[in-house]
């Protein structure tokens, strides 16, 4: 019996943990949209809500960047869990591999090169190019060097690394065309529409069949590949479902709020911290997890330096790059 309990225990433990996560994203996005340069109090906030008398900057402004944050969170979340799991790597998420630079760079290149009138279809194409194509020179130089824990974070680092520098040329080489986007590179829900909203949920809903399909097959897929084909699974399929999903979700996300750092690393890790390890129960709380702190990175970004903004990147990228540090030393002294 005794060793039964905990089995019994966990979905509990994981419904209580979500229902904790919800419960904390619902209180954050009234603070988020009570707190600001006008800020409101909690009544006004729900009257607003309702056609209220501040109806219009409840509706038009703070609204739209929450909802933003916490679809664009989830989505980040899910895609460097997806990452971790498919390159077995526990520090591989889409900044770290370089994937959401590879999207910012698409982006901007499509905001220099093509007619003001393209833009509304070009820039999310020019993401979606960019991030692909970085996943598959990950996946093909990480593969010809051996594939190990550190070869794939070195590689993804040093083509987030040329994605940035070209970023940087371009920035210099065409200064009217890319003065718009500094924001939205360093990782910013500000400006954020509804028309965004309604973009970004759109490619979400295509994205989730994908999503439920490899979420029920995530645990096997840390399996070996000998395992995989024995129960009638092709390894590289898994894979590059895991792979592609993941980069869909990235371009989403980056889209919408431009380059987040190490969000989709971080909530993973404090997800499986909570729930443990099993998909049914990572994947939602990893979900809420990541719009969680991406709401949580721009309330701090909008609040520390009124009357300015600091970017949600920024402040995401405070918190994360002392995590990835120790979770390096974590695996060096794990493997001796």
């Amino acid at each position: 019996m005794a060793l039964t309990q905990p089995q019994m225990s966990q979905p509990w433990r994981t419904t209580l943990v979500c229902i904790a996560l919800g419960l904390l994203v619902v209180v954050l996005a009234l603070i988020s949209i009570a707190l600001g340069a006008v800020p409101l109090s909690l009544d006004r906030v729900v009257a607003g809500l309702f056609g209220g008398p501040d109806a219009f900057i409840i509706s038009q402004y703070r609204l739209p960047r929450v909802v933003i944050a916490i679809l664009s969170g989830a989505a980040l979340a899910l895609a460097g869990l997806f990452l971790q799991v498919a390159l077995r790597n526990p520090i591989a998420s889409p900044d770290v591999v370089g994937i959401t630079k590879g999207a910012g760079l698409g982006a901007m290149l499509a905001l220099i090169f093509t007619p003001p009138a393209w833009i509304v279809w070009s820039v999310p194409a020019g993401v979606i190019l960019g991030a692909a194509l970085v996943a598959l020179l990950l996946l093909a130089i990480g593969r010809g060097l051996g594939g190990g824990i550190t070869t794939l974070a070195l590689v993804g680092v040093s083509l987030g690394a040329l994605a940035q520098a070209v970023m940087q040329f371009l920035m210099v080489r065409y200064p009217r065309g890319i003065d718009q986007s500094m924001v939205w590179l360093a990782g910013s829900t500000y400006g954020s529409t509804v028309a965004d909203i309604i973009s970004l949920s759109i490619w979400l809903l295509a994205c989730l069949p994908a999503v439920v399909i490899l979420a029920m097959m995530l645990d096997v897929s840390t399996f070996g590949d000998d395992t995989l084909k024995s129960l009638g699974l092709s390894p590289n399929v898994v894979r590059a479902g895991l792979v592609l999903t993941a980069v869909a979700l990235t371009a989403g996300a980056v889209a919408s709020v431009g380059s987040i750092g190490f969000l989709g690393l971080l909530a993973p890790h404090v997800a499986r911290l909570m729930v443990g390890p099993r998909a049914r129960h990572l994947v939602p709380a990893t979900a809420l997890t990541g719009a969680l702190a991406l709401l949580l990175a721009d309330l701090i970004g909008r609040l520390v330096a009124l009357p300015n903004e600091i970017p949600a990147g920024i402040v995401a990228s405070v918190i994360g790059g002392p995590y990835l540090f120790f979770l390096l030393l974590w695996e060096a002294r794990r493997r001796g």
